[in-house]
């Protein structure tokens, strides 16, 4: 009877060692799933973050004056009109109220016409009443260059872009006082300008928030001085 009572008390043992190994197991492989299901679930998020940049790297191309390197003059010829060549390279004047922008009342960014650099907002362009597009001030100063230009009996400070050593115009201290001042007196040649609708998909959006949806400022009453 003993010996019986042993062999079913061994039985028993075995039984219960055997069902805690396999619930260590189960446990273990519970475990083991759910770390995999977790890694899983964080390389979707990463797959998905991944795939958000590469969207946000197409919505925002790059600035179209990163890596620039002016042409030469011959393809500078090609590519220009006659008027555009006359004032980037050859410090020329257009005519006034005969040339693109000098009415323009749309919102948006004038940019050098070689390079792309952005050179002024149309929320800082006013009604000058010169005939030539002007400006209380530029939209990023760092691609702006200021030079001397006097002449025998006139005193001037000239405008050029930075990167495309364009020369664009004239600033004057005759602009609105309640703007700074100042009056950047641009030629349209040198200049293209951007729809607002157009900024971001051309590698303008980092400037929108500079453009507002009214363009043109109040008049200002003064005798210009030309370009």
């Amino acid at each position: 009877m003993s010996k019986t009572l042993w062999s079913i008390g061994t039985y028993l043992g075995f039984v219960i060692v055997i069902n805690s190994a396999l619930s260590g197991d189960r446990q273990a492989g519970a475990k083991a799933f759910l770390q995999s299901d977790r890694v899983s679930n964080d390389t979707s998020s990463k797959e998905v973050v991944s795939d958000a940049s590469i969207v946000k790297e197409e919505r925002e191309p790059a600035p179209p004056w990163e890596n620039f390197e002016k042409p030469s003059n011959a393809v500078l010829r090609h590519r220009m009109t006659a008027m555009q060549y006359k004032v980037t390279q050859q410090k020329g004047t257009e005519p006034a109220f005969q040339n693109a922008y000098w009415k323009n009342h749309r919102a948006g960014i004038y940019v050098d016409m070689v390079s792309g650099e952005p050179l002024f907002s149309s929320s800082d362009k006013f009604e000058s009443g010169t005939g030539w597009p002007s400006f209380v001030k530029p939209l990023d100063s760092q691609f702006i260059v200021y030079r001397a230009d006097n002449g025998f009996f006139t005193r001037k400070t000239e405008v050029r872009s930075k990167l495309a050593d364009s020369h664009l115009g004239h600033v004057f201290d005759d602009g609105p006082t309640d703007r700074g001042g100042k009056r950047f007196c641009m030629n349209s040649a040198a200049l293209r300008f951007i729809p607002k609708a157009r900024m971001e998909a051309e590698g303008y959006g980092t400037f929108l928030p500079d453009v507002n949806d009214t363009a043109t400022g109040p008049r200002s009453d003064f005798t210009h001085d030309g370009s």
